[in-house]
């Protein structure tokens, strides 16, 4: 090969000169071949050709080579610029720095850096691992060490901390000098070490723990000795290091500053020379509390001293393994309680003796209750049965007589009767309602057969007032007690009515929920907001409806209304507005699933007998009522029999030998015979005839009791149509 690759381009254009020279000579000693001379000629200038362009390409390589070594001349030089400047800016760093590289080995540190460890510095050199930097520090005669940790006991504490991200500690040096020494975490798996001085910082420090110690303690002392409890101190060696003068008053003993350092069984010894321990605790045990080693309980004791006082000390462990005594006068405290639980003994016995009198009155208002409700019971009852024969007698007499003006008393003396009925229907059902039993009789209750009837009775009274009366038909049926629930809302219909003097009255149902919600809607004067918790009393009537209704009852509609919605368990609440009307409303609540309703009751005329003639027994002890009701019922042309007790009534029928086609029986017939008995003893003789209980008693008690005989139930005063329809029906 004539020309060498790896020779420098220099070399190579030396032979190809030293070629291109030697063809030229051969051809030009050669010429007589000229053939060939000229094919060498050829040859060499291709070869020439060929050489020039491989050096071009040479020094074209060799100019990069030369930029390429300028721009790495010119990267060193701004390299070793950069090393300066930071070798500069670490330099001018006030805490001493150093770098260790990933494989824990000094990079570079400034002149700070281990500047307070003389005998060490010599020995920072570039690449010096961490290990033996700490090793060195740990050796140094600079560094204080405690006196119970060795040289290796702090490298190795030095290196525990070295594995953290971040840490910071004190490093105490001879001569009470104090380095801070912070390490990190580069990114790339250094470590950067910073010293700082902190020797002034921690004098200071120092200085202000102490001066704020010193205040601490003479305000702690000043504290103690203006306490009204005496106080002593005693150190973890249970000997005494200070106590205030209201301890040596109370104690009545005197101790000299030289009593610093006595042990606590002196102390105690010497209390108890003049103080005596009044609970279980006995001087010993308090001894062996102030020498136990295992942590004190707190522990409170009393002592009595020769002056009479009596001291409450309580005696608590302290951090620091010592212990105080406070001391308390308690001397008027127990005094006082010794006077209060004297008191209290005279008042347990008054309170006792009080206790046994209010019972008795309870008792006896109680029995007192009971027997107003009895005798309101007994009353009614009493009160039914004359009023039920006049209402009869004048029912009768309207029959009897053609004069306008004769019919015209005989009604109104009809209306005053049926006033007198409702005031008296009012008292017993109060009195019912006050009793503390069970009044109610809830079932399912069709809303239907509350509003008919009610539409029928009071319609005539609204026309009579010029007023409208607009009842909204429901199909709604809901649980209640269906007495009750009518008489609510006659009661607030008839209030309505009574105080509406111009406009209509509207009744209507409402769905709440699982309820039904009856609102009753007037357009009368209004009730004002401080009357309206008023109207719900007993006797209560407003004055502006006096006026309207001077002789309509007593004002007990609304309280038996409060009192029956409060027991059914349905809230009643009430809107009103002066001069825009008012409305009453209730919930009842409403019953599940298909219900059956009765068909609406129709108004008879008088029942015509006279074909029939029916012969009806009639049991009544009251002969004003006995003989109002047989004018009443022969009026009709029936035949009437009347005994006044069960016993008659059985001799009366085995006398005449005949069998009644209805019975008339009243409940309560005297001593021996009840109207339930004698019915049963006409079944078993008779069989089964048509029979009414009549009865003023309109409890539940006699209701299930007839009820439960297929016995129908007819309350006094006697409903005229209701007799008649049963009569009708025989």
């Amino acid at each position: 090969m004539l020309v060498n690759p790896n020779d420098s381009l220099e070399r190579q254009n030396e032979k190809l000169l030293r070629i291109t020279e030697a063809l030229m000579r051969r051809v030009e000693q050669k010429s007589e071949e000229s053939g060939l001379a000229y094919a060498q000629f050829e040859r060499a200038s291709l070869l020439e050709g060929r050489v020039s362009e491989r050096t071009a390409q040479l020094e074209r390589a060799l100019d990069l080579l030369q930029e390429s070594n300028a721009r790495l001349g010119q990267a060193n030089r701004e390299a070793e610029s950069a090393q300066k400047n930071l070798a500069d800016a670490i330099e001018t760093v006030a805490e001493g720095f150093a770098l260790f590289d990933s494989n824990e080995r000094l990079v570079l540190a400034n002149s700070r850096f281990c500047r307070d460890l003389y005998d060490i510095k010599p020995r920072l050199s570039q690449g010096l691992p961490f290990a033996a930097y700490v090793q060195a520090v740990s050796e140094s005669r600079e560094l204080s060490l405690p006196s119970a940790v060795t040289p290796g006991d702090w490298a190795a504490r030095r290196m525990s901390r070295h594995g953290d991200a971040h840490s910071s500690f004190n490093v105490e040096l001879k001569g009470d000098r104090w380095l801070q020494v912070s390490e990190h975490r580069t990114a790339s798996g250094g470590t950067v070490i910073l010293q700082t001085d902190v020797t002034k910082i921690l004098r200071a420090e120092r200085r202000e723990r102490e001066k704020l110690q010193h205040g601490h303690a003479q305000m702690l002392r000043a504290t103690i000795d203006h306490l009204t409890q005496g106080v002593a101190i005693f150190d973890a060696q249970a000997r005494l290091a200070g106590w205030n003068d209201r301890l040596v008053e109370l104690f009545g003993i005197a101790l000299a500053p030289s009593a610093v350092g006595a042990g606590f069984r002196a102390v105690c010894e010497r209390i108890s020379a003049s103080c005596r321990f009044v609970d279980r605790l006995t001087p010993e045990a308090l001894v062996e509390w102030a020498g136990s080693r295992a942590g004190r309980s707190s522990l409170t004791f009393e002592l009595a001293t020769e002056a009479g006082r009596i001291l409450e000390a309580f005696a608590q462990e302290l951090p620091d393994r010592g212990f105080m005594i406070s001391v308390s006068d308690v001397t008027a405290e127990r005094q006082a309680a010794r006077s209060l639980q004297q008191i209290n003994e005279l008042l347990e016995k008054r309170v006792e003796a009080r206790t046994l009198e209010l019972e008795d009155a309870l008792a006896a208002a109680e029995r007192a209750n009971a027997s107003k409700s009895r005798f309101v019971a007994a009353a009614s009852h009493d009160l039914m049965q004359p009023l039920s024969a006049a209402k009869l007698f004048v029912s009768s007499l309207r029959d009897r007589v053609e004069s306008p003006p004769a019919l015209e008393l005989a009604a109104k003396a009809g209306q005053a009767l049926g006033n007198v009925e409702e005031i008296i229907t009012a008292l017993l059902d109060i009195s019912r309602l006050d009793a503390s039993k069970d009044v109610f009789d809830v079932q399912s209750v069709p809303l239907r057969a509350v509003f008919e009837p009610l539409r029928h009775q009071l319609e005539p009274l609204a026309r009579q007032k010029g007023l409208g009366l607009h009842i909204v038909a429901s199909d709604l049926v809901v649980r209640s007690d269906p007495g009750f629930l009518r008489r609510i809302v006659q009661n607030l219909l008839s209030n309505a009515l009574r105080y509406t003097s111009t406009g209509k009255v509207l009744v209507g149902v409402r769905r709440n929920g699982g309820s039904a919600r009856i609102e009753v809607w007037d357009t009368g004067p209004g009730i004002a907001p401080e009357d309206q918790r008023l109207i719900f009393q007993e006797f209560q009537r407003l004055g502006a409806a006096s006026t309207h209704a001077a002789s309509d009852g007593l004002g007990l509609g609304l309280a038996i209304v409060e009192r029956a919605c409060h027991g059914l368990g349905h809230p009643l609440s009430l809107w009103s507005e002066p001069g825009r009307g008012s409305c009453f409303s209730l919930n009842v609540p409403l019953c599940r699933g298909p219900h059956h309703l009765p068909e609406a009751r129709t108004v008879c005329a008088e029942p015509d007998l006279t074909d029939r003639a029916p012969l009806v027994l009639l049991v009544e002890n009251d002969p004003s009522l006995a003989r109002a009701i047989t004018i009443m019922v022969e009026g009709w042309g029936a035949h009437v029999l009347h005994a006044p007790s069960g016993e008659e009534a059985l001799d009366l029928l085995a006398e005449v030998q005949l069998r009644p086609d209805a019975l008339l029986l009243d409940q309560q017939l005297g001593p021996g015979m009840t109207g339930t008995d004698l019915f049963q003893l006409m079944q078993r003789r008779f069989g089964a005839i048509p029979t009414r209980l009549l009865s003023a008693d309109r409890s539940r008690e006699l209701r299930e009791a007839c009820a439960a005989m297929g016995l129908e139930f007819m309350g006094k005063p006697i409903d005229r149509e209701r007799l008649g329809r049963f009569l009708a029906a025989l």
